[in-house]
């Protein structure tokens, strides 16, 4: 069966109460970086504004931000961005009666058999079965190697296996990614492995301690830091395996974000929050398709910038696929308590999950 996106219902604006609805109003921004009083929070669906008479889709939005009419477009702009003068859309009701219609159904398939409204096991958990994912994970994954476009975000537990890490290096090697979201500690370790056979200090093959081995993700930063990149490290060193080392062959960019707890960092590492979040929203704006392993903090700030649709070229609506894997029911399940109410939960480690998804690809 020929894998298929799930299709996008556009609101029918040929209603009385769409078409009978005044256009939205727009304040200007009085201060750099301030909203006016009553401005509109966007959320993760799509989001229309009535313009002229006429139904505008916002295309590249990003929830907690605002909308801004600039050059005959909607723009989605974060406060910090803002400038005086700016069109910001105001109007705090989000079913069409201020211009303003927030379309949270567009992807929806349907209520199960008979739309019972008491089920059970609804919630995402360890006793949930997750075959049906893998199976769709495989075709979604197939279908984005083609035409969409896959981002990774990922923690330090990806790097802690050999396993896993040669199961994410064939995935990079394959094209089934497009773009890589960590920190400091995935870089470290991941390079710590290729240089010293270990991840903070327990070997990635056997899982056992070595002599000394806490001093081997520092000593790897520091080596690192001598020769002033991660490239010229894998160059120097002659590293030829790993996520770091397959992702700068491949071309993948890779985008490290720092915390207020990272030792060294790593070269590339972006100290200052909004940069960092700057470059993860350039890689989000392409994204199609969003896989979080074992990260909480940056599967949340991933969450918090993708939207739940993409505007393709030929103006075609199409879903993001969201999904939150971890071992921790809390942790997958906090996306929804912040907002990305549409993230899709796998309960596991994130080794395992690798390793599944490396080998129901066939590679």
């Amino acid at each position: 069966m020929k894998f298929q996106l799930t299709k996008y219902q556009a609101p029918d604006f040929s209603k009385a109460e769409f078409a009978e609805a005044p256009n939205a109003v727009w304040r200007e921004a009085e201060k750099d970086c301030v909203a006016p009083e009553g401005y509109h929070a966007t959320t993760i669906f799509p989001e229309y504004f009535k313009v002229n008479g006429t139904w505008v889709l916002a295309e590249e939005s990003r929830m907690d931000c605002v909308a801004v009419w600039e050059d005959g477009n909607i723009a989605v702009r974060e406060f910090r961005n803002l400038k005086r003068g700016d069109r910001v859309f105001c109007g705090r009701t989000e079913n069409g009666q201020e211009g303003i219609f927030v379309h949270a159904g567009g992807f929806s398939e349907g209520a199960g058999d008979g739309g019972d409204t008491f089920v059970f096991r609804q919630r995402r958990s360890r006793e949930t079965a997750f075959s049906m994912d893998y199976e769709f994970l495989y075709q979604l994954l197939r279908h984005e190697r083609e035409k969409g476009y896959v981002v990774w975000v990922m923690g330090p537990a990806c790097s802690f296996d050999a396993d896993a890490k040669e199961a994410f290096s064939k995935l990079v090697r394959n094209g089934y990614v497009d773009a890589v979201l960590a920190g400091n500690a995935l870089a470290t370790h991941d390079l710590e492995g290729a240089y010293r056979g270990t991840a903070l200090g327990q070997d990635i093959r056997t899982q056992r301690s070595v002599s000394g081995g806490h001093y081997n993700h520092i000593d790897t930063l520091n080596r690192v830091r001598s020769y002033g990149s991660i490239a010229a490290f894998i160059e120097g060193e002659g590293i030829d395996s790993g996520i770091m080392y397959n992702c700068i062959k491949n071309g993948v960019p890779v985008v490290l974000t720092g915390s207020i707890r990272d030792d060294g960092p790593m070269p590339e590492v972006c100290g200052n929050v909004y940069e960092g979040q700057d470059a993860m929203r350039a890689c989000v704006k392409k994204a199609t398709t969003v896989i979080c392993m074992a990260s909480m903090l940056h599967s949340i700030a991933t969450g918090n910038m993708t939207p739940a649709f993409r505007v393709l070229e030929d103006k075609t609506v199409r879903p993001v696929y969201f999904y939150s894997v971890d071992i921790s029911e809390f942790a997958v399940n906090k996306l929804g308590d912040r907002g990305s109410l549409l993230a899709k939960s796998i309960v596991t480690n994130a080794q395992d999950f690798l390793v599944n998804i490396s080998k129901g690809l066939g590679l």
